[in-house]
């Protein structure tokens, strides 16, 4: 299994104080915790797309291309694209660019995405929210297999045999569909054969089911389910003891949830955050060996290949942010890849 960490960037305010960080102040925060995890050994860094005041990534890609020239190993990549909202062309054109750039470590994942607001900033109509999806989707897996590109759009534009330049530099740009908990957008990405990210906002059990359709679809259409990447994320604390990463956690998880989830909640109590941190619960969050285990039992679950932690939340404090990667790449990926008998990461 391989590793990664995600941050969508968000803004937000300090319970004490009342203050956020400055976008500027994030970003380059976001590139130094990008540094660290590539040279801890971590395998892959995605950056979501947001289009609101308490974000600082509208532009994933140009933060990226600022990460790429960093770094040495990372992977880099979106958590995802919006693809509904976004121009299939000039995504895949930006995509390339940043391949070129990496040397050759550019992924999408591409999503119909849980925050609405780029759809009237972009002009898009929400009740268009699948069909855009759907389209944007097979016109991005084209323009990433063919060099010259003809293409009769309904809701995209019609391309009339053009050059789709720059190429990347990998042979074929990985494109993975990133999901939430719908059995069509499940049964969708099998039938493509495309790699699939499941974001983990409750435990693994209830996903169980949705992946064995996944599988059960790709070989219907001719795909070797076997060979399909699956990688799962979501919400992630680690701290030496389980003691410690609930309590320092927990202040800056409300905050998440209060200001920057799609719909804020007036309040999230301490007894919810527990619930969910234990055993079969969805947040990763306590001691390297309850985070190990928690591990373990998504890889058992869903077969995964790739997990990915979502760090930062809430504001946490970038000394923070960096004891927990460094805690994940000594201590919890050594440890998976143990048992489930794959070597480290060298």
């Amino acid at each position: 299994m391989d590793f990664g960490i995600f941050t969508f960037g968000e803004l937000s305010r300090n319970g004490q104080t009342g203050l956020a960080q400055s976008p500027h102040q994030r970003l380059e925060e976001i590139i130094g915790l990008a540094k660290l995890a590539d040279q801890a050994g971590i395998s892959f860094l995605g950056l979501g797309e947001h289009h609101r005041s308490d974000f600082a990534l509208s532009a994933p890609e140009m933060v990226l291309a600022a990460v790429a020239r960093e770094t040495t190993n990372l992977r880099l990549g979106t958590a995802v694209t919006v693809l509904s909202t976004q121009d299939p062309v000039r995504l895949f054109e930006q995509f390339a660019t940043l391949d070129l750039i990496s040397g050759g470590r550019a992924e999408i994942i591409a999503g119909r995405g849980a925050f609405i607001e780029s759809y009237p900033l972009f002009g898009y109509d929400t009740a268009d929210y699948d069909a855009l999806f759907d389209e944007k989707l097979r016109m991005l897996l084209e323009l990433r297999d063919n060099a010259t590109l003809t293409w009769q759009g309904t809701l995209t534009q019609t391309i009339p045999g053009m050059d789709i330049a720059p190429r990347p530099l990998q042979e074929k740009l990985p494109v993975w569909v990133g999901v939430g908990g719908t059995p069509a957008s499940f049964a969708r990405a099998g039938r493509l054969g495309l790699p699939l990210f499941v974001a983990l906002l409750s435990g693994p059990e209830r996903f169980r089911r949705l992946l064995e359709l996944y599988r059960h679809t790709a070989t219907e259409a001719g795909h070797d389910a076997a060979a399909l990447p699956v990688g799962a994320g979501g919400h992630f604390y680690v701290a030496p003891t389980s003691q410690q990463a609930r309590d320092t956690f927990y202040p800056y998880y409300r905050a998440y949830f209060e200001q920057n989830m799609p719909r804020p909640v007036d309040h999230f109590p301490r007894s919810t955050f527990d619930d969910w941190s234990e055993p079969g619960g969805g947040l990763l969050v306590g001691s390297p060996q309850q985070v190990v285990e928690k591990i373990l039992a998504i890889h058992e679950a869903l077969g995964t290949s790739r997990y990915m932690a979502q760090i930062g939340l809430g504001g946490l404090p970038f000394a923070e942010t960096a004891r927990s990667i460094e805690l994940l790449a000594t201590e919890i990926m050594p440890a998976v890849n143990r048992e489930i008998g794959a070597p480290a990461p060298a």
